[in-house]
Parts: structure tokens; C-alpha cells; sequence
């Protein structure tokens, strides 16, 4: 059973940085899947960040690029986002996801970190 453990959220003030971490455990070909970064605010929908694919091509909300970074260590099974110059509106519930498709779909969730940006 995959488990994926985000760890780094906090409260922050405007223009700080943090960097989560996400440490996956309990499967395996971690560098084959796409690791990813969402978010989900309250009273908002979920939405995608910051993705990495296996290849290593990254992608990010159009609101973070410039600020935020994804990366992916492989021999930890770990992916992080750091986030820098950070703002009110980042705000928000940061969940880590795994995604493969092969023969069968795969995607896994964190527990999700919380990110609060106040001063």
C-alpha cells in the first residue's frame, strides 16, 4: 500500500518561503510516475500546482511560476515544492499526488499539509 507524508506547512509571512516535502513509501518504480503538487482552498475547488513528470519535464499554475519550484529526489522517493515570495492567496491545503497510467491507473494522495500565509 502506497503512502504518501507531506511534511513543511506552516504559517508564514507574506513574501516568506517554505518547502514541503513529500516522502512516498510502500511501493515501488517511484521514478516512473508523475508526482505532483494541488491545493485546495476553502470554499474552492482542488487545483493542480506544480507536477514533474518522470522525465523530469515540470509544469505550474500560471500564479506561481517564478515563486514556485517542483523537484524530485528518486532515490528518496521524495518530491518538494519550494515556494518562495509567498502570498495571501497561497493560502491553502497542499496535498501530494502520484500518478501513473500503464495497464492499470494508479494515483495516490497525502494527507495534505496546511499552508497559511498571514501577517
Amino acid at each position: 500500500q502506497v503512502q504518501l507524508v507531506e511534511s513543511g506547512g506552516g504559517l508564514v509571512q507574506p513574501g516568506g518561503s517554505l518547502r514541503l516535502s513529500c516522502a512516498a513509501s510502500g511501493g515501488n518504480a517511484f521514478s516512473l510516475y508523475t508526482m505532483a503538487w494541488y491545493r485546495q482552498a476553502p470554499g474552492r475547488e482542488r487545483e493542480l500546482v506544480a507536477d514533474v513528470t518522470s522525465g523530469g519535464d515540470s509544469d505550474y499554475l500560471e500564479s506561481v511560476k517564478g515563486r514556485f519550484t517542483i523537484s524530485r529526489d528518486n532515490a528518496k522517493n521524495t518530491v518538494y515544492l519550494q515556494m518562495n515570495s509567498l502570498k495571501p492567496e497561497d493560502t491553502a491545503v497542499y496535498y501530494c499526488n502520484m500518478f501513473r497510467v500503464s495497464v492499470m491507473t494508479f494515483n495516490y494522495w497525502g494527507q495534505g499539509t496546511q499552508v497559511t500565509v498571514s501577517s
